[in-house]
């Protein structure tokens, strides 16, 4: 068959993805969305677009009878699952099939197979592929920890923990389980060991129908947060060839063994050791497939499209690599506090362009990023001869990018990528573990002169912006003008900065006790200055209470004080604020106004972004309020309950029951 029109049951930059290599074949593009996504940029950029009511994905995105719907009126003729959402429902995909429409994705036989973990792990076993040994939670003794949980459907990290101590073991069970099926649909949770400092490399293999299947090398994706991968890498660095052989051998082995069809990927867990074990295959495109595509210059939608066709690969083995590829997601979030999810309006996105960069996006300056979905805001990409300019490439590119709105993990991402274990190799998915507070501590920027180049712009707008220019009295005109000083916070940090500068006749203001700092240049979105002999250029953007400064060592957001102070400093001690806007999804069983806490008891959970996130008592003492339900929707800094302390008393603790733990 030919494909000539295309559902992308999906959102976002996997949409926007797809859509891409469709323009360039000719098909119709064909988008679903959510209310909260009716003006999504890939509802913009597709030729049609059929509503999916209501904001939660499983009232839309999850709704395989209304995608399937949906493709049926629009005229589509095939549909692409992207990833997550539906892309590994076997159900889904036969429903596709039974309404006569053809499906982008491997055969529903082997995602039922691959489906579930635990099965996978049976079959590969069988097909002579490299395995951790289960381990039964019920009978786990401490030689067995750590133990790792994870959900058997699903991935992205959801329903996945660590566990260290066993008597954590059943309530990080239900927890996980609890996870696992608000995100899959499925509870189904299983433990195997934790493997300390390993690395999480993978192999991507392309199959037809006529035999053939391909493993197009390995990637690395060790640099991890919350078991989600933020940084990946084509070919995988550091492998021998033996090693890298016995991977693509293993690939290919379980893609045959459940007669696979497309692109999908299988996921190794390598011992610092060097020994391979089989983790999952995922029966889908992978998050991280551009890197894939620079090494080996393919289009890997196009051979998911073609294959769907009926057609063969285009030769018995695929091309040779070359290069080195390296991949950053940019996330709306806050790495210096848990990785805590952020939304608002993205007022600026602005990534350099050039040779060997790439950028794959669902959002663009103007755009909201909501509280409903993953906070992926961009994929960058960069390829180059060797890692060392890949790396390089990728770094400077992240560096000088504009990124205007709610906090994001740009600098942590730059950091990443200079970072000497990174540059060396040095790859585990502990990194973060080890790294975060260097990463994520003062960098060495210089926010006070981004703060007075704020100031510098403000005083020059006025004048520029047509208003009329201050009047000046009599002797008054010979007289310097007197400092004027500015305040701002800094985000996410903050902290405070005052910077002071006068306004000669010139109209030109000039730095007041800055030393070795001298003004080239002042206008109201950018100011130039010779900073002890070497100068320095910044770009000013004023968003409404905010200012965000773009300097060639970092960029920076700074509030104006003291109009804009913190709400945390106008409550009551004790107060718990929502860290981040997001659902109340429950409250520890019988907690009320009266009840007694202890401190760090969890008393109320947020969902947010698909992920899970819990307050805790600040400490021991009484609840004297609470405003949150189940189901309420809160913003960043609402108040949600409040703890008086009470050192003095012993409190009864709130019941919190297992299957909540």
């Amino acid at each position: 068959m030919t494909i000539t029109t295309l559902l992308v049951a999906n959102r976002g930059e996997i949409a926007c993805r797809i859509f891409r290599t469709c323009r360039d074949l000719g098909i119709t593009t064909v988008a679903v969305y959510s209310d909260v996504d009716a003006d999504a940029l890939h509802v913009r950029e597709a030729d049609l677009a059929v509503r999916l009511p209501g904001a939660a994905p499983a009232d839309t995105y999850l709704r395989g009878d209304l995608v399937v719907a949906a493709a049926l009126a629009a005229g589509a003729d095939a549909v692409h699952p992207g990833y997550g959402f539906l892309s590994e429902n076997a159900a889904f995909a036969a429903a596709v099939q039974d309404a006569g429409l053809a499906w982008v994705g491997p055969p529903v036989k082997a995602i039922e197979l691959m489906a579930s973990k635990t099965r996978a792990k049976e079959l590969m076993a069988g097909a002579g592929v490299p395995l951790l040994a289960p381990v039964d939670p019920a009978t786990a003794g401490p030689g067995d920890l750590p133990l790792l949980l994870k959900a058997a459907s699903g991935g992205g990290g959801r329903g996945m923990r660590i566990v260290r101590e066993l008597d954590s073991l059943p309530g990080e069970l239900l927890a996980a389980a609890a996870e696992a099926a608000s995100a899959f649909g499925d509870g189904e949770v299983f433990a195997e060991p934790y493997v300390e400092r390993g690395r999480h490399v993978e192999v991507q293999v392309m199959a037809d129908a006529h035999g053939t299947v391909w493993a197009l090398g390995t990637r690395d994706c060790s640099l991890q947060r919350r078991h989600q991968k933020v940084v990946e890498e084509a070919p995988a660095p550091g492998l021998d060839d033996a090693l890298r052989d016995r991977l693509h051998e293993a690939a290919v082995a379980a893609a045959r063994a459940v007669g696979y069809r497309g692109a999908g990927t299988v996921e190794f867990l390598v011992s610092a050791e060097g020994r391979p074990y089989f983790l999952e295959m995922n029966t889908r495109l992978q998050v991280e497939h551009p890197v894939t595509e620079a090494v080996f210059g393919l289009d890997l939608v196009a051979l998911q499209l073609r294959v769907a066709e009926g057609e063969p690969l285009p030769a018995p083995a695929p091309p040779q690599p070359s290069g080195h590829a390296v991949e950053a997601r940019l996330y709306a979030e806050d790495p210096a506090r848990d990785w805590q999810p952020q939304a608002g309006a993205l007022l600026t996105l602005e990534v350099p362009e050039g040779p060997g960069l790439r950028l794959d996006t669902g959002y663009t300056g103007g755009d909201t990023i909501g509280v409903h979905y993953d906070p992926m805001i961009a994929k960058v990409i960069a390829h180059a001869p060797t890692r060392t300019e890949a790396v390089r490439l990728l770094a400077r590119a992240l560096a000088r990018a504009r990124i205007h709105g709610p906090v994001t993990n740009r600098d942590l991402l730059v950091r990443s990528l200079r970072h000497p274990d990174f540059a060396a190799a040095r790859l585990d998915t502990g990194f973060y573990d080890r790294h975060l507070a260097e990463l994520t501590g003062p960098g060495a920027g210089d926010p006070a002169t981004a703060a007075l180049a704020a100031a510098l712009a403000e005083a020059v707008r006025p004048a520029q912006a047509g208003a009329p220019a201050p009047t000046r009295f009599g002797a008054w005109r010979n007289v310097p003008s007197q400092p004027q000083r500015k305040r701002y916070r800094s985000e996410p940090d903050g902290a405070e900065h005052e910077v002071a500068y006068r306004t000669p006749r010139t109209g030109i203001p000039e730095p007041y006790e800055a030393p070795g700092v001298r003004v080239l240049a002042a206008a109201p979105d950018r100011v130039t200055l010779e900073v002890d002999g070497v100068t320095r250029h910044f770009a000013v953007t004023v968003n409404a209470d905010r200012v965000h400064v773009d300097a060639p060592d970092a960029s920076y957001t700074f509030t104006a004080l003291p109009r804009f102070t913190d709400p945390a400093t106008h409550t009551a001690p004790g107060s718990l604020l929502a860290p981040m806007p997001g659902t109340v999804v429950r409250l520890a069983e019988g907690l009320a106004a009266g009840a007694a806490v202890e401190a760090g008891q969890p008393l109320i959970w947020l969902e947010a972004m698909k992920m899970e996130h819990r307050i805790l008592a600040p400490a021991s003492g009484t609840l004297t309020a609470l405003h949150a339900a189940p189901g309420h929707q809160v913003e960043v800094g609402a108040l949600l309950a409040v703890v008086q302390e009470d050192p003095a008393a012993t409190p009864v603790p709130v019941p919190v029951p297992e299957e909540t733990a």
